[in-house]
């Protein structure tokens, strides 16, 4: 059996009205999936799928922490996640993705929820994620400090153009 079949759901075999989902995900479901930037992590996957008449309403809750890396010194840190994922689903002749509509195919009647789990994961991470300030890796810091240092020396010896020289002189008369 695949990891990731866990996190299947037999739409056709649920005969409650409200079904209660819980899933926890460590490193391993990470693994599993293929070109992932989330390197692993630990969280908790609850919530339930409510079937109703011609589709299946499902509501999930992340939360925990993942492993990424950080912006600053590409060393790994731990990041705090919460995500909300509602999607609704229905069974019909072939699978498709429609908005939050996703429609599986009724042969086979299974919907696939790793992948959804993931993406709301992964678009739950901020844009720009670092250590905490003191945190980050040392060595990392000291090379970064050493090429803005140069970088902004070359900018100091470079002439500044006369025009612009003039403007900045109007500016401080102001």
């Amino acid at each position: 059996m695949c990891y990731l079949e866990r996190f299947d759901i037999d739409l056709k075999a649920l005969t409650d009205e409200v079904t209660p989902l819980s899933w926890e995900l460590d490193d391993k479901f990470f693994e599993s999936l293929e070109d992932v930037q989330v390197q692993g992590g630990s969280l908790h996957v609850s919530g339930s799928i409510r079937k109703a008449t011609g589709f299946y309403e499902l509501q999930l809750h992340t939360d925990g922490t993942v492993r990424i890396p950080c912006d600053r010194c590409l060393d790994m840190m731990d990041q705090p996640i919460a995500a909300d994922l509602r999607l609704v689903v229905k069974l019909g002749s072939e699978y498709s993705e429609d908005d939050d509509i996703i429609t599986v195919d009724e042969n086979e009647g299974v919907f696939h929820a790793a992948w959804f789990i993931y993406e709301s994961i992964a678009l739950a991470v901020p844009i720009q994620h670092v250590h905490q300030p003191g945190d980050c890796n040392d060595a990392m810091m000291r090379v970064l400090e050493e090429h803005s240092t140069a970088r902004s020396s070359d900018a100091d010896a470079q002439e500044i153009d006369p025009r612009w020289q003039k403007l900045r002189e109007l500016n401080i008369k102001d």
